[in-house]
């Protein structure tokens, strides 16, 4: 039998929290945890080339199946020679099954036993996806890491319905690992779902666990249910997660919820968000929200964050990142971007150190009331 592509080597566990020190070994290359990953939907982070992903700390990032079977096409991709040729970028790529997009195309889609009809969001074109199919694009495009075709309900989808769903996604796994055609050079993740419902979330586990797959994602979650609801769901989640696997929550880049997520044993995050706020004028500072945009910064010959050590902080002021807001500039938006990326790696970085040094939740309570989450008037993310 063949080595797993991906595998897990746990360093540290914090000795306080669920907190643990690691890191994956994939076929291109091994990276710490716990690590966030940026997401490039269509084959690029948006604005940042992967030699500055590289600079900035990123050592894997995350790319769509549905926007990429949509365009440019998996056989494109492959005849390229991957995800990793095509877009230059020699270090971890992780893949989403596409199972998301097609559920959040709500009055565009029909569900069925074999997979979900929907329509194309780009010309209305009648598709089909099962989880055969979405496995078969992902050994195409070629990542890493790939994830299992799953039904995302909503959090607050009736229990009846969360557990036909759960059987469902169930089945679609198995399907999925069986149409898996690299196991030795890519692994496929599966999927915890169950909503806000511990049985469910036990039952789709037990169910996943058994197919032993090479690591887990928990789904379902930062979907717009309280930040309560998703630590509680958390709490009793990640521990049923065999401690050699890694632990992936799906769709989270805020540092409040990272702090959650590892403290709860979480090992991997991605998120659009630093990106989509950064194209706003939106940056994340070490003491909070900054909208570069606006008119108080007009003078403002600082940088971004005095803290941050990252490419556009130490080369460009507020006023000028506003000047280029404001001109339409999109080299403004470059900088945002890179910025904020930066700042969330870094973040990570601090927990990385922080659980070695066992320290971790006196670096959280630093990090919360300075970044001013504990203010009652506080406009975070």
């Amino acid at each position: 039998m063949s080595e797993p592509a991906i595998k897990y080597r746990l360093i540290k566990k914090d000795k306080r929290t669920g907190a643990r020190l690691g890191e994956i070994i994939t076929p291109h290359g091994t990276f710490p945890t716990p690590m966030f990953m940026p997401v490039g939907t269509l084959a690029t982070v948006k604005s940042i080339a992967p030699e500055e992903l590289e600079e900035m700390g990123a050592s894997i990032i995350l790319s769509n199946t549905y926007h990429l079977w949509l365009r440019p096409g998996e056989d494109i991709v492959e005849e390229a020679g991957g995800l990793h040729k095509f877009m230059n970028w020699d270090k971890g790529i992780l893949t989403d099954s596409g199972g998301f997009q097609v559920f959040s195309l709500s009055d565009m889609r029909r569900i069925e036993e074999e997979g979900v009809h929907f329509r194309n969001h780009l010309n209305g074109s009648k598709m089909f996806l099962s989880p055969e199919k979405a496995i078969n694009i992902q050994n195409k495009l070629g990542p890493d890491i790939m994830m299992s075709f799953d039904e995302c309900p909503p959090f607050d989808e009736s229990y009846d319905y969360v557990k036909k769903s759960v059987a469902r996604t169930s089945r679609w796994a198995e399907r999925g690992l069986k149409a898996h055609a690299n196991p030795d050079r890519q692994g496929l993740f599966g999927i915890i779902q169950g909503a806000g419902f511990k049985d469910l979330r036990e039952q789709s586990a037990r169910d996943l666990v058994a197919m032993d797959f090479p690591g887990y994602s928990i789904g379902g979650l930062s979907v717009g249910e309280p930040k309560a609801e998703m630590n509680r769901v958390l709490e009793f989640t990640t521990p049923l997660i065999p401690e050699n696997k890694p632990r992936y929550l799906m769709g989270v880049g805020t540092p409040d919820s990272f702090f959650d997520g590892v403290i709860n044993g979480v090992d991997m995050f991605d998120c659009v968000l630093p990106t989509r706020i950064a194209r706003n004028g939106t940056c994340m500072t070490h003491k909070g929200r900054l909208v570069v945009k606006n008119a108080k910064y007009e003078r403002d010959f600082g940088p971004i964050d005095d803290q941050c050590n990252c490419y556009t902080c130490r080369n460009y002021s507020r006023a000028y990142i506003r000047h280029l807001f404001k001109s339409d500039e999109t080299f403004g938006l470059r900088l945002t971007s890179y910025h904020n990326l930066y700042f969330l790696l870094e973040v990570m970085r601090n927990i990385r150190q922080a659980i070695l040094d066992d320290n971790l939740l006196e670096y959280r309570e630093a990090f919360m009331e300075e970044y001013g989450y504990n203010k009652p008037d506080a406009k975070n993310f």
